[in-house]
This record gives structure tokens, C-alpha cells and sequence, in this order.
């Protein structure tokens, strides 16, 4: 599974917004894998935030 893939399937069972650090957690991946997948993220609209520094996904 792709990073990206990871990360908005953690997000998903998060069940609640999330901040990078959580992702890290959740996923095992490195910090800059993790912001290298969230930007992807952002950039197709996959995601979103509803408050500084958290996100989920649409």
C-alpha cells in the first residue's frame, strides 16, 4: 500500500480530525513520508481541515 493510501486510511479510522504527529503514530511511516502523503492529499482534495494543523478526510 502507497504511503498516501496509508495515511487516508488511518485517517479514516481515526474517526476524528487528526494532526501530522497522530499520523505518524497511527501509520508507523517517518514524519516526512507522512507530509509528503498529506500534501498529495491536499493538492487531489482528499482531505481537509477543519482546524489549524488537523485533518480529514472529505
Amino acid at each position: 500500500m502507497e504511503s498516501k493510501e496509508l495515511v487516508l486510511e488511518a485517517m479514516k479510522k481515526a474517526g476524528v480530525p487528526v494532526n501530522a504527529g497522530k499520523l505518524v503514530d497511527l501509520t508507523g511511516l517517518d514524519r516526512k513520508e507522512v507530509d509528503k502523503a498529506m500534501k498529495q492529499l491536499k493538492a487531489d482534495g482528499s482531505i481537509e481541515s477543519p482546524k489549524v494543523c488537523f485533518w480529514q478526510p472529505k
